[in-house]
């Protein structure tokens, strides 16, 4: 698809560096140099300032207070990038919004500037370069496995990092063990002039997106869409083709975006899944984009589902 790599977290150039992540000598000297940087979060929220994200240097005192993990993340311009998991700091007020759909809270540090705050990622994640969206979009999602990984899943015991991050090793039983990914299908499915749109349980009023649904094991992808789309809305779907691809770590997923041409029209609402189902028209969709229909309200900008609706509209998918 034309634009594919244009969508958040995607197109961002990071230079992974694997090979640098059993190379602990060399690590040390990238982490010392003083173009190195370090980001910060808390509970899955990076920091950010007023210029974007809250960089800091590795060596500043409140990474040094911390027990939480460090990640190597890359190379950018050739120095080093790295994630630190400051979770087990106690803010003054606890926001009891953490894991909402979208988290308003701000949380602010007293050994770091005032002018930078721990912010949900989504909020800010449109106002990123391709870049910092990348690595903060990876800081979150392997700080988030180690955070839910730490014990071998083979024999239950206390594993521990390896691999600049990467890896959790058991000394118990050997076992190995990598951040993990959750392949997701998101589905534009279409009818003539109308697109397939749905709304989950308990989101925004009025809020629609592109119908989505995980990858399940010994399944293809174009299998996922169509069985996907068959629970969910009771619709029928021919062929199906790739369009584009989005990280999205809230918390592990990897977004697979799919466009499928239904068979059939009359919608069967699977209600545990969804909320409401219906086929919007192109003008429907304008109006709704456009902010002139309260009833629908267009999917969020950042996620794919708003990228390929607009590519829709524009006839770019090819």
């Amino acid at each position: 698809m034309r634009l594919a790599e244009q969508v958040t977290f995607g197109g961002g150039g990071l230079d992974r560096a694997a090979a640098l992540r059993m190379d602990a000598a060399a690590l040390a000297g990238l982490r010392a140099a003083p173009q190195a940087r370090a980001l910060p979060l808390w509970q899955g929220k990076p920091l950010v300032g007023p210029d974007g994200l809250g960089w800091i240097a590795p060596d500043h005192p409140v990474l040094g207070a911390t027990g939480g993990e460090t990640v190597f993340l890359g190379l950018a311009g050739g120095a080093a990038r790295l994630a630190v998991d400051l979770s087990d700091w106690v803010p003054a007020e606890m926001p009891d919004t953490l894991g909402a759909f979208l988290d308003p809270s701000e949380q602010r540090h007293p050994g770091l500037p005032e002018t930078h705050a721990f912010t949900e990622l989504r909020r800010v994640m449109t106002g990123l370069t391709p870049l910092d969206a990348e690595l903060a979009a990876t800081a979150r999602a392997v700080l988030g496995w180690h955070a839910t990984h730490r014990f071998c899943a083979r024999c239950g015991a206390q594993s521990r990092v390896v691999q600049a991050g990467w890896q959790r090793a058991c000394p118990a039983c050997g076992g190995t063990h990598f951040p993990r990914t959750d392949p997701v299908v998101i589905m534009l499915i279409t009818h003539g002039n109308s697109v397939l749109l749905g709304r989950g349980p308990g989101w925004p009023e009025g809020m629609f997106s592109l119908l989505a649904g995980f990858v399940e094991p010994g399944e293809t992808v174009e299998a996922a869409v169509r069985r996907e789309v068959a629970e969910e809305a009771g619709i029928a779907v021919a062929e199906v083709g790739y369009l584009a691809s989005q990280p999205w770590p809230f918390p592990a997923s990897l977004m697979i975006g799919c466009h499928g041409r239904a068979t059939t029209r009359e919608i069967t609402l699977d209600p545990v899944e969804l909320e409401a189902a219906r086929w919007v028209s192109r003008e429907e969709l304008l109006a709704s984009l456009a902010g002139e229909r309260e009833d629908i309200l267009p999917a969020r900008k950042g996620a794919i589902a708003h990228h390929i609706l607009r590519l829709w509209l524009a006839d770019r998918l090819d």
